[in-house]
């Protein structure tokens, strides 16, 4: 009997480190096992200031503080609050000020009275996005600009095998949790993340971000290769729609990756149960077939529709509690159990999309503990969706074979030379 890697253990480290949202990892904490820099270090935006004119003072936005009572805090009177604002008009809303957010003023060093006022107003959006207001209007003719860093792209390679899960085995060598989500993502379709097994691994070339030295978090996956149970899964982005600039993921022979169903209407968490025409049902107190298959995860983890299709029932009931059911086409639909609560928009009628959120995990009707009952229908019958085969998305038109050979050619053989443990 093959021996499973089970996932369960990833609950803990998904919800602890995943939330950082890559923020927390620094250039040094993301070492790769090789990496190529793609562009040189991007200028400061101070650079538009002269430094030995100005002195620049940073602060961070506080709870219950506006722009206006910033400015008010350093001399400027509510007539030239109101004058600034007015200035700006549409170009930026003063409301979107958020709390924690860092930003700097900039006096005129030959100001040196007390109560000098700044003259440049600069907010850190984000790390990469700014905001600069000027102040003093004899600076220049506009009196906003928004600023953007440019971007620097590492290019970053790694080959390694699973030992313990795609989570822990990716901090063991220091690299952000959200490579695991977007490979997680990439393979949805294709590898089964609640069952792998000793000899499963993978190789992947993936872009780190950065803003000056600023670690952004990752970016793109370009391309990569999974084992799993024997099989080799290569995975290349690549631009099928250049109209619309639409990307998605293509094996080495151009077929999608993209099946019609997800394997899993969870991205992480375990089977406590599979389709049984014979279980023991502990809550009934005896043996009656159990027509869905059960993803134990805690109690508000996303739930996502595994293909599209439109809300054909959507409500509650004591036995289902509350459950939403989707008609994908004349042959299939899905169902959702026990649901904690539906997302935003969700009602009958709705369309959504694969991957999307459309209620989260919760413990509503007859349950025992936090899941979701995932139920799967086929031509009007109840079946075990693992023992369907399922349709696959289409492949690239015959048409665009010759440049997508082309196009993945090199990056193929990057991936097979990448050192693998």
């Amino acid at each position: 009997m093959k021996k499973t890697i089970r996932f369960l253990p990833v609950w803990i480290f998904l919800f602890g480190l995943a939330a950082c949202h890559d923020t927390g990892k620094s250039a040094k904490d993301t070492a790769p096992v090789t990496s190529d820099s793609t562009s040189t270090k991007p200028k400061d935006y101070f650079l538009d200031f002269d430094k030995e004119k100005w002195r620049i003072e940073a602060d961070t936005v506080r709870r219950n503080e506006t722009f206006g009572k910033i400015l008010m805090q350093r001399h400027f009177s509510p007539a030239e609050v109101y004058a600034v604002t007015s200035r700006l008009g549409h170009a930026w809303d003063v409301r979107t000020l958020q709390v924690g957010k860092p930003y700097f003023m900039l006096y005129d060093k030959e100001k040196k009275d007390s109560t000098a006022k700044p003259s440049v107003f600069v907010y850190e959006q984000s790390p990469v996005d700014y905001r600069i207001i000027y102040l003093d209007t004899t600076l220049s003719d506009t009196v906003y600009r928004a600023f953007e860093k440019p971007v620097r792209h590492v290019m970053r390679r790694i080959g390694n095998p699973i030992r313990q899960s795609l989570f822990a085995d990716l901090d063991r060598k220091g690299i952000s949790p959200v490579l695991a989500l977007k490979l997680s993502d990439i393979y949805a379709w294709t590898v089964d993340f609640f069952h792998l097994f000793p000899g499963d691994g993978f190789k992947a070339i993936y872009t780190d971000r950065y803003a000056d030295d600023r670690y952004l978090g990752i970016g793109e996956v370009p391309a990569s290769v999974f084992y799993h149970r024997g099989d080799t899964i290569y995975a290349f982005r690549y631009e099928f729609d250049t109209v619309n600039h639409r990307y998605d993921y293509f094996d080495e022979k151009g077929r999608s990756l993209r099946k019609q169903f997800l394997k899993s209407p969870l991205k992480f968490g375990r089977i406590s149960s599979r389709y049984s025409m014979r279980r023991y049902v502990r809550i009934y107190g005896r043996i009656k077939p159990h027509l869905g298959t059960d993803f134990a995860a805690p109690v508000g983890t996303p739930i996502h529709a595994t293909a599209d299709g439109y809300i054909e029932k959507i409500g509650y009931t004591r036995g289902n509690g509350n459950y939403i059911k989707i008609r994908h086409n004349s042959t299939y639909a899905t169902q959702y159990l026990h649901m904690s609560r539906f997302a935003k928009g969700m009602r009958k009628g709705v369309h959504v999309r694969q991957g999307d959120v459309i209620g989260y995990v919760g413990m509503t009707g007859y349950t025992t503990g936090p899941h979701v009952c995932y139920r799967f229908w086929k031509n009007g019958r109840q079946v075990d969706p693992f023992k369907q085969k399922l349709p696959q998305a289409k492949s690239l038109d015959s048409s665009r074979m010759d440049e997508f050979l082309k196009f993945i050619e090199p990056l193929k053989k990057q991936l097979d030379s990448i050192p693998y443990e």
